[in-house]
């Protein structure tokens, strides 16, 4: 997995862009993660530290000068065991910026190359305007011939819809051989650019070399700038309101729900529109949370009701009420059923009441 700053980092939903893909990789049986990071790579790496899920053993590889994602795989593998290319393990290769991959997709395209007996096998995706995308090019019997670069795409070429996305699959044993024959068509000691250069490489060698497409090519999407970050946190926010939905969560209008990936939420709670949950909430069964209600860091009881209110790092006991317009300040705890009225400010340890309501 190759990273690079600040760009895993954005937050989607709470959570840096990278740990979405870490995400996929946990429900995974993975024997090694390396993560190549490249300028300011210790905030990646003190994220994924933090953060990453206690199942991966990682290890991290800084690439102090980028040369682009094939001197990225050559420097990442130098951190993987020996004994994985003498078992003849397959080695699978993520960017860290396309948050919204599914674990069961990576599951496929390891399945796809492993029954193939491929030697390297790319994602896919079959798209309406292709323009300005790296094309695939395949041979009669649909093995990958070759990858085409978007800015070397022939009028003959110019019609194939299907591009390639910039996560593979290789057999480890097969891997250093290919990258240094692209070392030595690259220029002044690097290696080509492209990562996909490798498959060309591979195909001339002769060894199989496939492609499985992407039922869904947005789970390949890469964010580059602020809009594609907002239309893949939108993205995401669907995936976890239908996820927390299916488990017994009622949300009066979904697309005015924002809840963070790190939420927690039991059965039966109730969120109302333009509600926003941020960091490490929890919200206890039966609770009812909204309208226009944000809370940051807090934990809501069971059966609590919380409307048109905010709260940062405080605790709502079972059964209280709080709002409307009342605001639960860092460290503020309301007790089982207690009422915190309209226009109040609850701190740590004392209220203040607001235009005379107590």
């Amino acid at each position: 997995m190759r990273s690079a700053h600040p760009k895993p980092l954005h937050r989607l939903c709470g959570r840096p862009m990278i740990l979405h893909v870490i995400d996929a990789l946990a429900q995974l049986p993975v024997a090694n993660v390396v993560v190549v990071v490249g300028d300011r790579g210790e905030w990646v790496t003190k994220a994924l530290a933090d953060h990453a899920p206690p199942s991966l053993s990682m290890d991290f590889v800084e690439q102090p000068e980028q040369f682009g994602s094939a001197e990225a795989l050559a420097a990442g593998l130098t951190a993987l065991p020996q004994t994985l290319a003498d078992q003849d393990g397959d080695v699978v290769v993520l960017p860290g910026d396309t948050p919204l991959l599914r674990s069961p997709t990576l599951a496929g395209l390891v399945r796809h190359h492993r029954v193939n007996d491929a030697a390297g096998t790319l994602l896919t995706a079959l798209l309406n305007d292709p323009t300005g995308y790296d094309r695939v090019v395949r041979a009669k019997d649909d093995a990958v011939i070759r990858i085409v670069g978007a800015q070397e795409v022939t009028e003959e070429e110019s019609d194939l819809d299907e591009v390639a996305t910039t996560i593979h699959c290789f057999r480890h044993s097969m891997l250093a051989p290919a990258l240094r024959r692209l070392r030595i068509l690259g220029q002044a000691g690097h290696m080509e650019e492209r990562l996909t250069g490798v498959y060309a490489v591979l195909h001339d060698a002769g060894h199989r070399v496939d492609a499985l497409v992407l039922e869904d090519p947005m789970e390949a999407a890469r964010v580059n700038d602020r809009a594609q970050l907002a239309v893949a946190e939108a993205e995401l926010r669907d995936r976890i309101n239908e996820k927390w939905m299916r488990l017994g969560v009622t949300m009066w209008d979904p697309e005015r729900a924002y809840v963070d990936a790190s939420v927690r939420l039991e059965r039966d709670v109730v969120l109302l529109p333009n509600v926003v949950l941020q960091g490490q909430c929890m919200v206890a069964a039966g609770a009812e949370v909204g309208p226009d209600s944000r809370l940051v860091d807090t934990e809501v009881g069971e059966g609590a009701v919380v409307t048109i209110s905010s709260a940062h790092h405080a605790v709502i006991g079972a059964y209280a009420r709080v709002g409307p317009f009342a605001s639960l300040g860092p460290g503020a705890r309301v007790g089982p059923a207690e009422v915190v009225g309209p226009f109040t400010h609850v701190g740590a340890n004392w209220y203040d009441a607001v235009d005379g309501h107590g």
